[in-house]
């Protein structure tokens, strides 16, 4: 009887192991938000930001997460990309949500070097075994069409080749709404932040599944 009770025992806890690395791996870590002063609450205050809202949204959603913003005014692929193998290693992010673009889009930089800033920022997360989630911006129509069009183009086409979820345009059913806008025409007001979110929270709810 006690070898028969102590087989059981161990059949258990091989069933109870094999489970376990059979379940699907929740990704719980922080989320890490890097932008521009799209994400950092322009000249509104930081608790009506999106990024804020997501946070307070996750926890009412009853999947609370930390989430990191490292978003800065004025801040380039470039910029993003210097800083991001700290804010890897200091956060430990399982998924990395980027939000760059429309600066070096302003400054009319090469579309080339864009998306090569923002192919590095993808492998990076990558390496670090985060996720991602692409914000596409849109530029004003005095960009012309070949510029903008690029610049569409390279969102799309790293998101096909990363297989990371896309945001097409981040403000979509904001900028075209002036009472929502600031006077420079760029940022949205506090009024226009949740339709941002959103905007961002119907390509993140798949991201927060657990992964097979």
């Amino acid at each position: 009887m006690f070898m028969l009770k102590s087989f059981l025992v161990v059949l258990l806890s091989i069933a109870g192991a094999a489970s376990a690395q059979a379940a699907p791996s929740t990704p719980t870590g922080p989320i890490l938000v890097l932008g521009d002063s799209l994400s950092s609450a322009h000249r509104i205050a930081p608790e009506a930001g999106w990024v804020h809202l997501l946070e307070q949204r996750l926890r009412e959603q009853g999947v609370p997460r930390q989430v990191v913003n490292a978003s800065i005014s004025g801040e380039t692929t470039s910029g993003g990309l210097a800083r991001l193998p700290k804010l890897l290693a200091e956060h430990k992010p399982a998924l990395v949500i980027v939000e760059l673009g429309a600066n070096d889009g302003l400054r009319g930089l090469p579309i080339a070097e864009i998306r090569t800033n923002l192919k590095s920022i993808l492998t990076a997360a990558r390496a670090a075994g985060a996720r991602s989630a692409l914000l596409g911006i849109e530029l004003p129509i005095n960009y012309g069409p070949q510029y903008r069009d690029g610049l569409r183009e390279i969102y799309r086409g790293l998101a096909a080749e990363f297989n990371v979820p896309l945001v097409p345009f981040l403000l979509d059913g904001v900028a075209e709404k002036p009472e929502w806008m600031q006077d420079d025409g760029l940022h949205p007001k506090a009024e226009g932040e949740p339709r941002v979110l959103d905007n961002v929270w119907a390509v993140l709810v798949p991201e927060l599944k657990p992964q097979h």
